[in-house]
């Protein structure tokens, strides 16, 4: 398993200057290799990285330090968060590491961080629900995928990017009951009947059957078999609709795939197409390539014609390619009470759950879910009061570890005042 991993986060933007501040902890900024700027940078200071061609002109708290080839902000110990706020994009915060870089203008922002840490920041930003494992089995395939992709980004220096391309990883994990998902799932990745990491695609919702592997791309493989997916239906994108012009209809198979839409058996085919079961092919056109042209939901449409009005409405189920696991089948399922691994086995045909964990590993798993556990106790209890920066879960983790800790060593004689057991970075 993977300690650390590198992403690049704003991948999709442009980002010409970015202000950091810094929510939880404190940071050290560091130029080029090893020129120390700064050690103590927390709350109430800011760093600004401005691009300079292919350098980074640094600023901190309106001092400006010079233009580098690169910049560095390393956190203290691990309960830091960094919020980042770059021109023409949302405001994010991590946690962990930061490398900051330019090339003609453009800020590349690495964020270098806790292997579990960046899987809670996916399993976050890739699927929704309130359910454990709901996360628990997001986390399990998102680990795997990032296990068996470690190197995708490698000619690029770092392991991922933050978008679909790889997987969505928006923001820290906010929510300790999905750090409590993705924790129970520690260890545990999807292999082969030869005990080898498979591919792990996942989509919204599978509109009622899943896709062949090779009905999508190119390879097919013996865990992504196109199965009847009953627990997709009913969910928020079960069905979808789309309506255009006949016109335009026909006239993007005529004029992108070459069909003679002046010959009737042709002209009936495309306006009457239907879909029981999931089809690949439309007289011999690629539905992938027209989902992705025409921007539609998913390939699993069928066409009504409406005469009257000249228009073609497409009648479709669920929402992306498809293939592998279907995330809200996966909530229904869940829902439903079927096990975790029943749901990875549904989806995935002849996989199994394999744990690397070491026995030593599954016990500071445990000690970690049990003080989170009691965050999210508390905040049940306090659901009406409103909370600051500084009752973040993870603060308040360190500060349930730290109590621990002291609790072990504890000394009455030497320890008998309330100031003692204050948490201290």
């Amino acid at each position: 398993m993977a300690e650390h991993v590198t992403v690049r986060i704003f991948s999709n933007n442009t980002i010409s200057l970015l202000n950091v501040s810094f929510d939880l902890g404190t940071y050290s900024l560091y130029a080029d290799d090893s020129t120390a700027i700064d050690s103590e940078i927390g709350s109430g200071h800011s760093v600004v990285i401005k691009a300079s061609g292919n350098s980074v002109q640094l600023s901190v708290d309106g001092h400006n330090h010079g233009t580098f080839r690169t910049a560095r902000l390393v956190a203290s110990d691990t309960a830091c968060i960094l919020c980042l706020n770059p021109k023409n994009a949302k405001q994010r915060t991590y946690e962990g590491n930061l490398v900051i870089s330019s090339k003609k203008g453009q800020l590349t922002i690495i964020n270098d961080v806790d292997f579990e840490t960046y899987l809670a920041g996916v399993v976050q930003s890739e699927i929704y629900g309130k359910e454990s494992d709901i996360y628990r089995v997001q986390a399990i395939i998102s680990r795997t995928w990032a296990m068996r992709n470690m190197q995708k980004h490698a000619a690029d220096g770092y392991n991922f990017c933050d978008h679909v391309h790889c997987q969505a990883y928006h923001n820290r994990c906010i929510r300790p009951e999905i750090m409590l998902g993705t924790i129970a799932s520690s260890g545990e990745t999807i292999v082969d009947q030869s005990g080898n990491l498979i591919e792990t695609p996942f989509h919204s919702n599978s509109g009622g059957q899943t896709c062949n592997s090779e009905d999508v791309w190119r390879t097919a493989l013996p865990y992504l078999r196109s199965i009847e997916d009953t627990f997709s239906y009913g969910m928020k994108q079960s069905v979808w609709t789309k309506t255009m012009s006949a016109d335009r209809w026909l006239g993007y198979f005529a004029k992108t795939h070459k069909l003679d839409t002046d010959d009737s058996l042709v002209r009936d085919s495309l306006l009457h197409f239907c879909q029981p079961v999931r089809q690949p092919r439309l007289l011999g056109v690629q539905l992938t390539k027209v989902r992705m042209d025409l921007g539609l939901k998913s390939t699993f449409f069928s066409v009504e014609y409406d005469s009257v009005k000249n228009n073609v409405i497409l009648h479709g189920r669920g929402y992306g390619h498809g293939v592998g696991l279907s995330q809200e089948g996966t909530i229904r399922m869940v829902r439903l009470g079927i096990a975790y691994d029943s749901i990875i086995r549904h989806y995935y045909t002849d996989s199994y759950i394999q744990n690397n964990n070491t026995s030593q590993d599954i016990a500071r798993s445990q000690q970690l879910a049990r003080h989170i556990g009691v965050i999210i106790e508390e905040d049940k209890q306090q659901a009406t009061q409103k909370k600051s920066k500084k009752d973040d879960w993870l603060g308040r983790l360190f500060r349930i570890r730290d109590r621990e800790e002291r609790e072990e060593i504890y000394d009455p004689k030497k320890q008998d005042l309330e100031s003692d057991w204050e948490y201290e970075w």
